[in-house]
């Protein structure tokens, strides 16, 4: 029997890091965790091979960054958090190599409030929010 893997609570901030970097998804796109403690995240990704047919970042793969911050600020500090709402409005097109900061902006108790910010060199493209539960 396989053992299960290790959860994001029961480890520390640069194991939290590394079995986020780790993953399969964050693999196949190329998402890398640069920075990361409790309530705060950088990632970054190539947009090389994440293009519509327009011939800029695929919306989706805008999403998958912002998505990767919030889920590692959330995360990192040994308290299990999931997503129970996010939105994210598109800016302008990105065609680079995108940067994800995400920061904590509010805290109830219960749920926490991140803000992420995608960019493409300095220029925002998207404002992504997300509101974690404490499980």
């Amino acid at each position: 029997m396989t053992p299960a893997p290790p959860r994001p609570e029961d480890l520390n901030t640069s194991e939290c890091v590394r079995v986020f970097n780790e993953s399969g998804f964050a693999r196949l796109l190329g998402m890398v965790i640069t920075e990361a403690r409790d309530g705060y995240a950088r990632v970054t990704m190539d947009c090389a091979g994440k293009m519509n047919p327009s011939g800029v970042a695929h919306g989706g793969a805008i999403f998958t960054i912002a998505d990767q911050a919030f889920g590692i600020a959330s995360n990192c500090a040994g308290v299990h958090r999931t997503a129970v709402s996010v939105s994210i409005l598109y800016l302008v097109p990105a065609k680079g190599t995108l940067v994800a900061i995400a920061e904590r902006v509010g805290n109830n108790g219960t749920c926490d409030t991140y803000r992420v910010m995608v960019y493409d060199a300095d220029r925002p493209v998207a404002e992504f929010t997300g509101v974690s539960f404490r499980v």
